[in-house]
């Protein structure tokens, strides 16, 4: 977990978690979101960001971040398939301090597969408390 602003440094890899594409999740989301998408395809790319986010969500708990500015720079690699083990990884790619309590912490956020492939990838600007 990085702590507070003073004490992230510029390159720190942060390990988010990982989890498995459920098959009920998958035939749900597109059932509801992406009316038409063929499960054989793999997650949709709205499922792909929502996993990556409640990975995100959950790993940042506790954590002295107080506000998500942005989600910057959105790229999908690929669609994985249901039963298919993603990670997620944070580095911090820069940060800048804004007064006395806060600073602005950029960060590469990766959603990887099995194998190592980039499935997801974003830029976040958040800021955290000093």
């Amino acid at each position: 977990m990085p702590g507070r602003f003073d004490e992230i440094e510029i390159g720190l890899v942060v390990a988010l978690g990982d989890v498995r594409v459920d098959t009920r999740a998958l035939e749900g989301f597109i059932e509801a979101f992406a009316p038409g998408w063929p499960a054989e395809r793999g997650a949709p790319d709205a499922m792909v960001y929502a996993i990556w986010s409640r990975l995100d969500a959950v790993a940042t708990i506790g954590w002295p971040q107080t506000k998500r500015l942005g989600v910057d720079a959105l790229r999908w690699a690929r669609n994985p398939p249901a039963g298919e083990m993603l990670r997620g990884r944070m580095t911090i790619m820069g940060k800048d301090p804004v007064g006395d309590g806060k600073g602005i912490v950029i960060a590469q956020h990766d959603l990887l597969d099995e194998a190592g492939r980039l499935v997801f990838s974003c830029l976040t600007r958040s800021v955290f408390a000093r």
